[in-house]
Formats: C-alpha cells, structure tokens, sequence
C-alpha cells in the first residue's frame, strides 16, 4: 500500500486548519495520558495504522505502562484503567461510533466526574483524532517500519 498523495504539501491550508485544532487540545486540561488514550482507542476503531502506530509511541515516549496500551481495546475487561479513564474510553467509542450516540449514562457519569466544559474537551479531542484518522485512511499514510 503506498500513500496516496502528500497531503500536507498539496493542500497547506487544509493542514494548517487541523494543526489549529491541536493546538486548541494542547490548551485544554486534559493530560497527555487522557489525550494518548482517545488518540489510541479511536484510531483502533477506524483502522488508521499510522495514527495507532504513532500515539502509542508518543503514550510510552510521555511513561505510560506498555501493558496499558496492550489493553486498550480491551478496557472493559481489565483493571488497568481508572474509572476516569474507563468514561473517557467509553465518550472516544461513544463519538467515534457515532451513529450509536454518546448515551445519557456516559454523558451524564462524565458531566458528574468532569463537569460540562472537559466533556467538551474530551468530545472535541475525540473529533480531532477522527478527523486525523480520516484523513490517514483516505490518503493511505503508513507507519514506518523500524
């Protein structure tokens, strides 16, 4: 498989929009490690092997336990999340398959663990992640082999 076109050079301004976006997230309150796990969990979802690829290094660059990140997928079946994570997890699976909604009882758990305004943080963390993702699968991009 071989990337479809260089994104970034044919279309500056497409770019530059969604580095706005990450700049707006490196603003929030969430940390890297909340930030690491959205990243993961939705390009695990979408299928997007460069985004997978490049947030799981950026999560055991930042400390995060390799174990962890092994278990993503898997966060309802383990003990390695806290149940802040566990919400922020199920808002990234909730957003990213969206047409099964964000339910009343993860919103409503994260509105009461959170409050309303890091809802919205981790709600727009989860589109910008998607948007990436989408954009990663359409044009083909691919991780490096090492």
């Amino acid at each position: 498989m071989n990337e479809r076109l260089k994104w970034k050079q044919v279309e500056p301004d497409a770019y530059s929009a969604m580095a706005s976006l990450e700049k707006y997230l490196a603003k929030t309150e969430l940390t890297a490690t909340q930030k690491n796990l959205i990243k993961i969990r939705a390009s695990q979802i979408n299928g997007c092997s460069y985004c997978i690829d490049m947030h799981i290094k950026e999560a055991i660059e930042a400390g995060d336990n390799t174990q962890r990140l092994y278990l993503i997928g898997a966060w309802r079946d383990t003990d390695f999340f806290t149940e802040e994570e566990r919400v922020i997890l199920a808002i990234t699976e909730e957003v990213t398959l969206i047409s099964n909604r964000l339910s009343d009882v993860t919103y409503e758990k994260a509105v009461g663990l959170f409050g309303e305004k890091f809802v919205m943080q981790l709600i727009m963390a989860v589109i910008v992640i998607n948007a990436w993702n989408r954009i990663g699968v359409a044009t083909e991009m691919q991780p490096e082999k090492r």
